[in-house]
């Protein structure tokens, strides 16, 4: 389920999206303030509509972006829409290059590394590709689960397609043949959230889950190697609940081998350091906010940007300073973008009502044996008393029948 509002950078391009609209912009202290602006709305194709029992259209879409994301090297751009559309842009310059529609509504998406092809994840378990040199082409089914995917990712080396699925699986399938099944990495014990394959350790996969960790793994032998309880970090004042800890967002700065993770619904993002060659994840600190938090990014040049709900100050750049992390508030380039979103506000301010994260996804639990076990009590006490003698009342003696003597005088 991704995030109404978000944040895409790759280089120094930065997209920043809220309901259908995103806006484009360069991190660069030289850059000349140019933005590039979309809305959803004015695109093209729309899927076709499916019509109920009456012959009447239902399932309209929003146009409410769902997912959106760089390819490796920023030449492109895509993005899925609540319209079932997949929208293809080229970055250098922007230039919207197709509208594609999909069949089911997408959760996540992803390039390939040779930036060929889009696969796009959906609602109903399916993967399918979309060709980039092609922008035109039709989509083709690639991979499917039984349930709902939640978030697809690729090997830097295009062998492997990694899914996750609300039903706590991993799936490592090869790109080649996608039946062909190389791996399952199983422990979560709820829905997996988000998957990431490591930058610089493409042998490594992070993943988050309902059930409030995050893990590291060797995804090609479906190997475990650490276990991050994040209800365990958070302040003695913090329920330690693991409803609400499942991640949005994982993110890595190869600068500082440094794994930055936003929960769900706590205003808190969680730093770690990997130690790859120790294969295990260090806890760093928690940085709090006292407003929502919609996303987090690393640039590989500056540090980590956030992007909240502050009309004031949408997006703030941290980094670290004397080991410890620190938001950068005069950062003439934080400023500038918060500039441009604090005049578009209503982009962002119309995400927050349309966004319900993850909350739908955890699993329902009944607690069924209790009541069963009353019933059955009681029924056992109504054969008990079934089968119990009745007593006379006190006072009252049992009457006799006169016999023949008795009525003789």
């Amino acid at each position: 389920m991704a995030s109404a509002a978000g944040l895409s950078l790759c280089g120094q391009a930065l997209v920043v999206r809220g309901g259908c609209r995103f806006l484009a912009a360069s991190t660069a202290s030289s850059d000349d303030g140019s933005i590039f602006m979309y809305d959803c709305s004015t695109a093209e194709e729309k899927a076709q509509e499916s019509k109920g029992e009456d012959g009447q259209p239902v399932d309209r879409g929003s146009d409410m972006i769902l997912a959106s994301t760089f390819s490796t090297s920023g030449s492109y751009f895509a993005l899925t829409d609540d319209s079932k559309r997949l929208i293809l842009f080229r970055t250098k310059p922007w230039q919207c290059l197709s509208v594609r529609a999909v069949v089911r509504r997408c959760t996540a998406l992803t390039f390939t590394a040779s930036e060929e092809q889009v696969l796009v994840a959906d609602k109903s378990g399916d993967v399918y590709s979309f060709s980039v040199r092609e922008p035109e082409g039709p989509g083709r089914l690639e991979l499917g689960h039984l349930s709902m995917l939640l978030d697809v990712a690729v090997s830097p080396d295009d062998r492997f397609v990694l899914t996750a699925d609300r039903d706590e699986k991993i799936r490592v399938s090869w790109a080649a043949a996608p039946h062909s099944i190389e791996a399952f990495c199983l422990g979560h014990t709820e829905f997996v959230s988000r998957i990431f394959v490591v930058p610089g350790h493409p042998e490594l996969l992070l993943s988050s889950s309902g059930d409030g960790t995050l893990r590291l793994w060797e995804y090609r032998s479906g190997r475990q190697l650490h276990c991050c309880d994040l209800a365990g970090l958070q302040g003695p004042a913090e329920p330690k609940d693991h409803k609400g800890l499942a991640a949005s967002r994982i993110t890595f700065w190869g600068q500082e081998s440094c794994v930055a993770v936003l929960c769900d619904c706590v205003p808190a993002v969680f730093l770690f350091q990997l130690d790859a060659d120790r294969r295990q994840l260090l806890f760093q600190q928690q940085l709090s906010f006292p407003q929502r938090v919609w996303d987090i990014v690393f640039e590989d040049t500056r540090g980590l940007w956030v992007l909240q709900d502050c009309r004031e100050a949408a997006l703030v750049l941290w980094r670290p300073v004397d080991g410890r992390w620190q938001p950068i508030c005069e950062s003439a380039v934080s400023q500038r973008l918060s500039s441009h979103l604090r005049g578009d506000w209503a982009m962002l301010e119309g995400s927050v009502s349309a966004e319900d994260g993850f909350r739908s996804l955890y699993k329902a639990t009944f607690d069924n044996m209790s009541s069963y076990l009353k019933r059955k009590e009681e029924r056992l006490q109504q054969r008990l008393e079934k089968k119990r003698p009745r007593s006379p009342p006190p006072g009252h003696s049992k009457r006799t029948r006169p016999g023949p003597a008795a009525l003789t005088c």
